[in-house]
């Protein structure tokens, strides 16, 4: 099965990330109170006329910002479902 997201919208779903702090420590991603802001895009649907969706591709890591989804829970899996202007930036 495969999601595809209409109109202007992307399927996110986080990237796991460490925190490596000053003295050297590794700290997971599950100790941090904050969510992560970067994301994997899953699926991109080509978008409305007016919106210029050809900047973001699947496999793509971006930013997003903090409270502008809507979270899905699929196949054992959550996902973001985010409108194409709250994707802050394209990580490179």
């Amino acid at each position: 099965m495969k999601i595809e997201p209409l109109f202007d919208r992307v399927v996110l779903r986080a990237v796991e990330q460490e925190t490596i702090t000053n003295s050297g420590i590794i700290l997971p991603d599950s100790a941090s109170k904050e969510r992560p802001f970067i994301y994997e895009v899953i699926a991109v649907w080509p978008g409305k006329a007016d919106k210029d969706m050809s900047s973001i591709s699947v496999g793509d890591k971006v930013l997003a910002g903090q409270y502008s989804w809507d979270e899905v829970k699929l196949w054992e899996e959550e996902y973001k479902v985010v409108a194409i202007e709250y994707i802050l930036g394209k990580i490179i």
